[in-house]
């Protein structure tokens, strides 16, 4: 077994000069460094009283969740010997809030995939099932990941 370990910095940058003395008195915006990558400048969903204009956790678990199946499913292609051309993926996620706390409940995987070999056609949803067995961060979550694929055929960019 391989242990991989991951760090980042983030720094909470929503001190509007009196820092929390009450609940409307500061900004959420946090910001997010990693050696050598963008800083993402993110924030509190709107409804949380956070900045619309910033990325917030809940569409980061979405992110992560949906690129984790992409990068497995396209690892399993390869491994399949089926040739991908494209991945677009929609993902959609449903939390539940009760009180101050809430929590996901499910989240729904929408890949497109376009594959060159019609024949892969009936293939593909077992490689999505075998993606999502896969993907490390699927594997973390204690709710259910649901997966609507759709595949077409499209054309030997080579």
């Amino acid at each position: 077994m391989a242990t991989h370990t991951y760090e980042l910095e983030l720094a909470w940058t929503g001190d509007r000069g009196v820092g929390t003395t009450g609940y409307r008195d500061y900004s959420r915006d946090v910001r997010a460094t990693s050696d050598g990558r963008p800083v993402l400048e993110l924030s509190a969903d709107k409804p949380f009283r956070g900045d619309p204009q910033r990325w917030n956790p809940e569409l980061l678990l979405l992110a992560a969740l949906g690129e984790c199946q992409l990068l497995s499913f396209l690892h399993i292609a390869v491994r399949h010997g089926v040739r991908v051309t494209s991945y677009h993926d929609s993902p959609l996620g449903w939390l539940e809030q009760e009180g101050l706390g809430g929590r996901f409940t499910r989240v729904l995987l929408r890949p497109r995939v376009t594959v060159t070999d019609a024949s892969h056609v009936d293939l593909v949803p077992e490689l999505h099932d075998e993606a999502a067995r896969a993907c490390f961060i699927a594997s973390s979550v204690n709710f259910p990941i649901q997966h609507e694929p759709v595949t077409t055929i499209g054309r030997n960019t080579l």
